[in-house]
């Protein structure tokens, strides 16, 4: 009779061993569950505050506008733009370089702002129809615009549009350009 209460005691230590297993078995599948539902509401919240930057031209309203097509905020960290491959700092140096001088204009700037998402902002609005379709015509054969803007999350993306291409560019990056103060855009 003394080898039973040895047999009874290893099979209970067996039984203890299978729980622990199957504990430590639970606690890694909740563990991955919970990273996976990590990993899925990031994706939802990136996707909420996902901005997108476009131009648009108004023929109507002789305008050029921002607009956010996104849903999130734009947070607009630099502009850029060209005229035959020189920078210019404001609107009024753009329509100067083009040859249209004495023209009115309305600017806003957008430069270091932040657009919400659904949000349209008239960029620069010429004030006389002919000089608007001049414009028009010149800067689509020489002009370039790019615009860096983040996400509140920090996910930076770099609109392009140049006279060489016919449709404008949305590139991801790493960050933004800190441009030097004779290329940023002022306006």
């Amino acid at each position: 009779m003394s080898g039973t209460p040895w047999g009874n005691q290893t099979r209970a230590r067996n039984w203890d061993a299978l729980a622990a297993i199957i504990a430590a078995l639970i606690g890694a599948f909740a563990l991955v569950v919970s990273g996976y539902t990590a990993y899925l509401q990031r994706t939802q919240v990136r996707a909420q505050v996902w901005p997108y930057l476009m131009l648009a031209s108004y023929d109507t309203e002789n305008s050029v506008k921002l607009l956010n097509k996104g849903v999130g905020p734009a947070i607009v960290k630099s502009v850029r733009v060209t005229v035959d491959g020189k920078p210019q700092r404001t609107w009024r140096e753009v329509v100067t370089a083009l040859g249209l001088e004495r023209v009115p204009l309305r600017t806003s700037t957008i430069t270091d702002n932040v657009v919400s998402g659904g949000e349209v902002v008239p960029m620069l609005v010429i004030g006389d129809e002919d000089a608007y379709h001049r414009f028009r015509k010149e800067s689509a054969r020489r002009s370039a615009v790019e615009i860096c803007y983040c996400s509140t999350l920090e996910e930076c993306w770099l609109y392009a549009a140049d006279d060489a291409s016919t449709r404008a560019t949305q590139k991801p990056v790493d960050s933004c350009p800190v441009l030097p103060p004779g290329e940023a855009f002022g306006d």
